[in-house]
């Protein structure tokens, strides 16, 4: 068999026939340091990529894969070469910045979205160019030259920041976007007016490496940066008794992207710093669940940028004007309506999120049937987060709500032309099956809250439930929050009367990166209020992880218990 498609990174390669079935996150679902697939909700868990054809449809979840494919590149562990068949870039940029920076390199290719089942009992093929062979004929004798792309248009500016006249950090910046321009279509490029730096968490010694190389070259960004929670706690992981073989670097890298000129927020929610970005404003912003609010609630245009082109935008003040940016880009191409559900408590939002994501890997969902929520800030948040995780797209309206589809006639009418899913009570008990596994009485170690990170009226919402409330000794209880939202609550007196009951407050980092001791080394059964958290929080932790709603989590910390029964508002 000879399948021929777009060849996106050049190179031969030859190796087993991997299929992912479904889009795979390689953040949170592939161990940087091994290859292995970690994320216990994919087909293909506990499967080794390393030195694999991986073929899969695209890639979903965190902006921060770029990271993990860059690592996995540079220790040798990495898939022989990506195949893909529908538009992927966060892997694909990993391969790209492995390729530019270190002279590390797989092909990446493009195949029609049939080809997939074709090779789906393949044992092994090759790779050259454009070409993808099996049963052990020559790729090489049937390659073709790429297909030619077209040229993005440059302004004066920069093509003197190609030319190297503002440095070599910015030479390779804007070498980097253009490439990744020449990705998505782009025929020009835009002003942005901020940006939000993912690429800071540290994934091993590939992720220091490449802040570092730019910080060396003298990089400085263009824009106002803010930048996503790190890997530690900067004031106090020594306290918490995180080892230095992790805090040292991890800080490292912070302080390389600090170095740049970026702001230190250190949040993986920048929409709750001061002076948010405004309706249709055009931003570069990293971290999936920020993309999705950004688009989705604040009606700002930004695409979902993979780390490291993040930064590269940054410093270059420069974004390929493509996807989320145009009109055209955040337009639904799919309707999904949503069975009313009587009286839920906030666990709803963060679990709909999280099935909605699955049902739209990859198309912008239109959803109906939440016109009466009375969805708040929180609410969306906890969606927007679950939603990103399971889904590659990078945004959602829904209807009566998000700014863009708050006219419910004209969604309603906008619906009528789209392909049409439907979400039942009983799909979402099952997805809560899913992921609380077997119903009874759960013993709870850990209470895992601030994914993404707690805002400031999620803080007071806590301080009411523990109100003259005992903590279980046996049971720890830890929010993570940006250092912003941790000040005001502190300011408050919210956080004195929190750190009374027993709850631990961190900073700078969240659940995601957050491992022992942090995560009390005997803990077995962590309970979350986060669709995200649930999600990623097996195969990052090495844990069962529970999702309940806020008032449950406040229980469970106080009777060490907690029941995985459907919740009244998922039963018939």
């Amino acid at each position: 068999m000879r399948l021929t498609g777009r060849s996106i990174v050049e190179g031969h390669a030859g190796g087993p026939v991997v299929v992912a079935p479904v889009p795979l996150s390689f953040w949170g679902g592939v161990d940087p340091q091994t290859g292995i697939v970690v994320d216990r909700y994919h087909p293909l868990h506990g499967r080794s990529l390393a030195e694999a054809i991986l073929v899969m449809p695209g890639s979903r979840g965190s902006c921060t894969g770029s990271s993990v494919a860059l690592q996995l590149l540079m220790n040798g562990r990495a898939p022989a070469a990506f195949v893909f068949t529908e538009e992927e870039e966060i892997v694909t940029l990993g391969v790209i910045i492995a390729r530019r920076m270190f002279g590390v390199s797989v092909p990446v290719l493009r195949l029609a979205g049939g080809d997939m089942a074709r090779l789906v009992d393949v044992g092994q093929a090759e790779i050259s160019g454009d070409t993808l062979v099996t049963d052990g004929a020559s790729a090489a004798a049937h390659h073709e030259a790429p297909a030619r792309r077209a040229a993005t248009a440059l302004s004066p500016a920069d093509r003197a920041m190609l030319r190297g006249e503002h440095g070599e950090a910015a030479r390779f910046a804007m070498e980097v976007v253009l490439e990744m321009a020449g990705l998505y279509g782009a025929r020009e490029l835009i002003d942005v007016t901020r940006a939000h730096i993912d690429g800071c968490i540290y994934t091993g010694e590939a992720s220091l490496r490449f802040a570092e190389r730019l910080r060396d070259l003298c990089a400085r960004v263009r824009v106002p940066t803010t930048l996503n929670a790190v890997s530690v706690d900067g004031r106090r992981w020594r306290a918490q008794g995180v080892d230095a073989s992790l805090g040292e670097p991890a800080w490292r890298l912070a302080e390389a992207y600090l170095a740049m000129g970026a702001r230190p927020s250190f949040t993986c929610a920048p929409y709750l710093l001061d002076a948010p970005p405004a309706l249709g404003e055009q931003i570069v912003w990293a971290e999936s669940n920020a993309v999705a609010y950004a688009n989705s609630v604040l009606g700002a245009r930004t695409m979902k940028y993979p780390d490291y082109l993040d930064i590269c935008v940054a410093i270059t003040g420069r974004a390929p004007l493509a996807g989320c940016h145009l009109d055209a880009g955040r337009r639904p191409a799919v309707a999904i309506e949503v069975a009313p559900i009587s009286a839920p408590d906030d666990a709803f939002f963060a679990l709909l999120g999280h099935h909605l994501g699955e049902m739209s890997p990859e198309a912008i969902p239109l959803v109906l049937g939440l016109e009466d929520a009375a969805m708040t800030d929180d609410d969306l948040k906890a969606f927007a987060a679950a939603f990103a995780t399971t889904s590659g797209a990078p945004m959602f309206h829904i209807a009566g709500i998000t700014p863009e589809a708050r006219d419910v006639a004209a969604a309603h009418a906008l619906a009528e032309a789209l392909p049409k899913l439907k979400v039942s009570r009983a799909d979402l008990a099952e997805s809560w099956r899913r992921i609380n596994g077997e119903e009874g009485a759960a013993r709870i170690d850990l209470v895992a809250l601030g994914n993404p990170h707690f805002s400031f009226t999620e803080i007071e919402r806590l301080a009411a439930l523990c109100a003259g409330q005992q903590k279980a000794a046996d049971v720890a209880l830890v929010v993570t929050c940006g250092r912003d939202v941790y000040a005001r609550a502190q300011a408050a007196g919210l956080t004195a009367a929190l750190e009374r009951f027993g709850v631990s407050f961190v900073n700078d980092t969240c659940w995601c990166m957050i491992g022992e001791p942090v995560i009390p080394p005997a803990a077995r059964t962590i309970l979350t209020s986060s669709g995200k958290y649930a999600h990623y929080g097996p195969g990052l932790s090495g844990r069962r992880v529970v999702l309940g709603s806020l008032a449950q989590c406040v229980e469970a910390a106080c009777t060490g218990v907690f029941d995985t029964a459907l919740p009244g508002w998922l039963r018939a």
